[in-house]
């Protein structure tokens, strides 16, 4: 049976958030470890798959514009492909170096989310906050919101903006620091519900598909084409693995173009997997795990509709209305004003040389048919 892996992976970080006058750094030896051990769950589960030594045509490597998710990539391979035989550089040193690729944070259009540039999904946020479901559960949590405003000095505290307060603090318990002492287990445990109600907010709640369509059906529509390629008949391509480090929201919004978002937020050094199988019979199916606990084996997610080894056809088919056909005209992004000036600036200059043509043939057709005048005045002189 054989098989082409897409992995889609997040990073372990510490954010750089301010809980009064506390500041965490952003990247720990905690994250690079669990992301090291993430690498070689991956060589284990794809052994036999993958080569025993990297090749660099076997595997891409995608993240996004930042330090903790390029370091979280750069600690995943050092698991995934330790330098073996003649790879080895430095007897010292069980590590090499191996390509990770990127583009500028201003560019990111396929990792980052919400992707930003978007109008129509401003419009649909700014609906999502007069949801019944919004009001509903800001009314019910607006005391605690008022009193993390006032304990932490943030400005604008609402639900969007209260999980950088949890994750903070999440980040400090787990390496051994002390807490304030406002922060109580009741108060951490509404602080996670509004953390997980928050991403919800961003692609569940209202229009679920619509908001899809916009943000993480980007991703997936990527995702789905690269699949596709790689089953195509007489398919030259030696990729076997694209590996993504990108964000929590990441997972969230590919999970939720999906409809198999669980409602919390993926854990530190979680993974995403699309697995492309053919079968004996030479048909393709696509299989997906999603690794969110280091102490256990990725479990098996399955599309809607579908078995948990769903065709390629019925997958490429599920997955459709979640991908959008035109992302700009569905986003109602206008074209850009220097475009809008050429085109002016073309038309008017089309219009001008229309004008000079018709200027030029009327003194053509002058010249050529002389004037009746002229003809009576030579014809009196001569006689």
């Amino acid at each position: 049976m054989n098989s082409t892996v897409l992995l889609l992976l997040t990073m372990f970080v510490v954010l750089g958030k301010v809980v009064g006058e506390r500041r965490l750094t952003f990247v720990t030896v905690e994250g690079m470890r669990q992301h090291f051990e993430l690498g070689q769950a991956l060589r284990k589960r794809y052994q036999g798959f993958l080569n025993d030594t990297y090749d660099r045509r076997e595997i891409a490597v995608r993240s996004t514009d930042y330090d903790r998710t390029l370091m979280s990539a750069e600690a995943n391979l050092a698991g995934l492909y330790p330098p073996n035989g003649s790879q080895v550089f430095n007897p010292t040193l069980e590590w090499q170096p191996i390509p990770v690729h990127t583009v500028p944070q201003f560019e990111e259009r396929l990792l980052s989310f919400p992707i930003p540039g978007c109008p129509r999904y401003k419009i649909l946020m700014n609906e999502t906050e007069h949801s019944e479901k919004y009001l509903n559960v800001t009314f019910l949590y607006k005391d605690l919101i008022t009193m993390i405003q006032e304990r932490t000095g943030l400005k604008n505290t609402n639900i969007e903006t209260v999980w950088s307060v949890y994750d903070t603090l999440f980040c400090e318990a787990r390496h051994n620091m002390t807490a304030p002492d406002w922060v109580t287990p009741n108060i951490m445990d509404d602080l996670r519900k509004l953390k997980d109600f928050g991403f919800e907010i961003m692609f569940e709640v209202y229009k679920h598909q619509e908001k899809s369509r916009l943000q993480g059906g980007v991703l997936l529509g990527s995702i789905v084409n690269n699949i596709s390629e790689s089953a195509l008949p007489d398919s030259n391509r030696r990729l076997k693995m694209m590996m993504l480090s990108a964000h929590d929201t990441t997972i969230v919004a590919l999970q939720s173009s999906l409809s198999i978002f669980n409602g919390k937020q993926p854990p530190y050094a979680s993974c995403h997997i699309f697995e492309l199988y053919q079968e004996d019979n030479g048909s393709f199916t696509v299989a997906m795990f999603y690794r969110n606990d280091t102490r256990r084996a990725p479990y098996q997610l399955a599309v809607p509709s579908c078995d948990l080894f769903c065709p390629l056809e019925d997958f490429v088919r599920l997955t459709k209305p979640s991908i959008p056909e035109d992302w700009g005209k569905e986003c109602m992004v206008e074209p850009p004003r220097k475009d809008k000036e050429v085109v002016i600036g073309l038309a008017v200059c089309g219009c001008l040389l229309f004008l000079l043509i018709v200027l030029l043939l009327a003194v053509l057709c002058r010249q050529r048919d002389p004037s009746n005048g002229y003809s009576q005045i030579h014809n009196e002189i001569e006689s």
